[in-house]
């Protein structure tokens, strides 16, 4: 007679034995005692957080209102269109005012205990974000713009909303940054770090960024939090404008809220790989600063700044083959 020999998902499905489940009994009791009032790491409480999964299909919901007729399943033609809107619209209300009154919510005193105060003011604020939706749009209809003038490789407007990380990004940027002036805590961070992890990009919503901006390629673009960027500004992969150093006060704390990241204003162009740190470094108007440029001081209006070209070694022939050395500068 022939034995069948069982399969893993048999042997994964048998009780396991009692000691095993005690174990785990006594570890639940351990990691449970864990979670202490100040665990910042736990929210044990009465009140949830925000939701990080419904923000994102928030921001689907308004890509939709930017891009109408681009995103979603929803085909916005000229009969259906207000329709369409409408419907849209009160999705991103009853959205954005519970996970608003939630972000508000968590800091409130008294979080045990349901507070009108807190709903009322998420069904207002997200009135208030709505109401700068026409803006917005402006905002980012000018980034598009600014992407097919600067990109030689761009042929239609379709492959830049669709494709373009720097695009993408700056969708999700200029949505958090109405919302983070409209002082919402912890929505904003989530928006913008959401469009970090899909595109490379890193945007922090405080940033203050003019109109017209375009991100060429795009990955590895860090831009901090009190950053100002003026109008028509044009920066490539792997540029970083940050913060030259972190000031601590007398306990050792890091001080907020002063001007940690640099301004760069209109009609500069960065390209790829520089570096331009701290609070104080203004970039002036027309300027361009060359790939690998690692800047920490002022320039004026109209200065190019690059790098001294690097010293290369090219040994004509094998390796092996003592063959002369040339040296020559690109």
């Amino acid at each position: 007679m022939k034995i069948r020999a069982r399969t893993e998902e048999e042997v994964m499905r048998k009780e396991p034995d009692l000691d095993l489940k005690e174990q785990i009994i006594g570890i639940v009791d351990e990691v449970a005692e864990t979670y202490v009032v100040d665990d910042i790491l736990a929210n044990v409480g009465d009140y949830p957080m925000p939701s990080r999964e419904q923000i994102i299909e928030i921001l689907g919901d308004v890509e939709e209102v930017i891009y109408p007729g681009y995103f979603g399943k929803w085909r916005a033609d000229r009969i259906n269109y207000r329709y369409y809107l409408g419907t849209k619209m009160n999705e991103i209300y009853e959205g954005f005012s519970h996970q608003i009154a939630r972000s508000l919510r968590h800091n409130c005193v008294g979080a045990h205990r349901v507070c009108d105060r807190c709903m009322r003011r998420g069904r207002e604020e997200a009135i208030a974000f709505m109401r700068k939706l026409p803006n917005v749009r402006r905002m980012l209809r000018g980034d598009v713009e600014a992407a097919m003038e600067g990109d030689p490789a761009a042929s239609r407007f379709e492959e830049i909303i669709f494709g373009y990380p720097g695009i993408k990004a700056m969708t999700i940027y200029r949505i958090a940054h109405e919302l983070f002036h409209q002082q919402i805590p912890i929505l904003p961070r989530i928006m913008t770090e959401y469009a970090h992890t899909v595109t490379g990009i890193d945007i922090h919503p405080g940033a203050h960024i003019g109109e017209r901006f375009f991100i060429d390629h795009g990955t590895g673009v860090v831009i901090g939090e009190t950053c100002t960027i003026g109008d028509h500004v044009k920066i490539y992969q792997g540029v970083t404008l940050g913060a030259l150093s972190l000031p601590r006060d007398d306990t050792g704390e890091l001080v907020r809220g002063t001007k940690r990241h640099p301004t760069v204003e209109d009609h500069v162009t960065i390209y790829s790989g520089a570096t331009i740190l701290g609070g104080d470094t203004t970039i002036g108007a027309g300027s361009v600063i060359g790939g690998n440029v690692w800047l920490t001081g002022s320039i004026p209006n109209g200065t190019k700044v690059v790098i001294e070209p690097p010293r290369l070694q090219v040994r004509e022939g094998l390796v092996e083959a003592k063959e002369p050395v040339i040296d020559f500068q690109i």
